[in-house]
């Protein structure tokens, strides 16, 4: 009888479970949200899932990390903006032709959503911005 010897292929490589210090861990979550920056390029940049750093973020926001003198910046707040009303009749009638609402994002862009968009679209419109 033969017997014939299995071929085992070994893949080396990092370790799947790292290791982040406080320091690193700080530093990738201010990364990912910093104004104008997307948690997903700062995910790709550094190889680590979306949900680690929201979880980082969390318990820094917890342990008041924030609040902290050595890192007021690091993780900004989120802040309400101010939303102007245009009272003018006139205004009104060309809603047709001008935004009901004009949204300023990061990097210059610009959302204008005028009145005859239907809820439905401007929701799916707003979820495709996160």
């Amino acid at each position: 009888m033969e017997r014939s010897v299995g071929q085992v292929t070994v893949f080396s490589g990092p370790e799947r479970r790292r290791r982040w210090s406080d320091e690193e861990r700080l530093q990738i979550v201010a990364e990912a949200f910093a104004p104008g920056a997307r948690v997903a390029d700062a995910c790709r940049r550094h190889d680590v899932s979306s949900g680690l750093i929201y979880t980082w973020r969390r318990k820094l926001l917890d342990a008041g990390v924030a609040q902290e003198a050595s890192a007021p910046e690091a993780l900004p707040t989120p802040v309400f903006v101010e939303a102007v009303m245009d009272d003018d009749l006139a205004a009104a009638a060309s809603w047709a032709e001008h935004p009901a609402m004009i949204i300023d994002l990061p990097r210059g862009k610009r959302l204008s959503v005028f009145a005859a968009a239907s809820p439905a679209l401007v929701s799916a419109a707003l979820k495709g911005l996160r």
